[in-house]
């Protein structure tokens, strides 16, 4: 994959949920105008799998509590856990200004699913004296996702998928998304199941549900293409410059434009938080961050 290393504004397809909604790209840049300051803000940050320690640095492991550190030495393969390491010592950094509090102690609960009831839902920060952001978190093929937002979020990220994973997959789907991939040629299908995966489990980690709520319920397919409604209430949008196939869904409608910002390397290393904080502060809008010793 291509290492950007600069900003880049995603290309944006809105997925409004009214009837004859059209996809329009939001162009790069765009000023937010008047009428979108009631709209959700969403920081999105692009972490990619860091180079193995090298020069004295260290990512700042001590940060995660056990459960962290004890999944991520599970992995059946190193970079994978290199990864997980990286992207919530990345979380713990971007929620930990927001709350007053040093990165290892951020503590986080799991909100009631929906659907059951049982404490397995959305992951959140636990609460606090201080309102705590929502988040969300995905990692796939050397990099991560995190979105951060003041009401509920869901992100995802995919790598393209095999053939083979691509013909299970569609047996699973909506039959509205079925009818919509088997349309398109056979060398197209693998490209397109990967996106509209991603939307649907931004959609599903946004309502707190996961894939515990069954991929068939909801249709998260091209408005236009037959006479199925995606879910009401919610926004889905497609972010065609990540470096994989990703999305992003909030409640309502998000603040344009967005854009993928990607982390400093250096920020994940051991060491006083703050300067990297107040580096980055003015990029943010869904929260402001603090300056804070950590």
């Amino acid at each position: 994959m291509t290492n950007h290393s600069e900003d880049k504004a995603p290309t944006v397809h809105s997925t409004r949920h009214a009837a004859g909604a059209t996809r329009q790209p939001a162009e790069r840049d765009t000023p937010v105008p008047a009428e979108q300051d009631a709209r959700i803000p969403v920081d999105l940050w692009l972490v990619r799998s860091p180079v193995p320690a090298g020069g004295g640095r260290r990512l700042a492991v001590a940060e995660l509590d056990g459960r962290e550190r004890s999944r991520a030495a599970g992995f059946m393969r190193p970079r994978d856990g290199l990864l997980y390491t990286a992207a919530h010592i990345a979380l713990r950094r971007l929620l930990a200004p927001v709350l007053g509090l040093a990165p290892e102690d951020v503590a986080y609960v799991r909100e009631l699913c929906p659907g059951c009831g049982a404490p397995h839902g959305r992951p959140a920060v636990r609460p606090g004296p201080a309102p705590a952001p929502h988040f969300s978190l995905s990692h796939s093929g050397g990099c991560a996702l995190v979105a951060v937002a003041p009401a509920p979020v869901g992100v995802d990220i995919q790598r393209r998928p095999t053939e083979r994973a691509t013909e299970v997959c569609v047996g699973l789907l909506h039959p509205g998304e079925r009818a919509e991939l088997e349309a398109l040629p056979r060398d197209r299908r693998g490209a397109a199941l990967g996106q509209l995966w991603a939307r649907k489990e931004a959609y599903l980690k946004g309502i707190g549900t996961g894939l515990e709520r069954p991929a068939h319920a909801d249709y998260l397919g091209t408005p236009g293409h037959g006479p199925w409604r995606r879910p009401p209430h919610w926004t889905v949008l497609d972010l065609s410059r990540a470096p994989a196939h990703a999305a992003v869904a909030v409640p309502g409608a998000p603040a344009l434009p967005l854009r993928i910002r990607p982390l400093p390397a250096e920020w994940l290393h051991e060491g006083d938080a703050a300067p990297a904080l107040a580096g980055i502060a003015h990029l943010t809008r869904a929260v402001r961050v603090k300056e804070t010793t950590t």
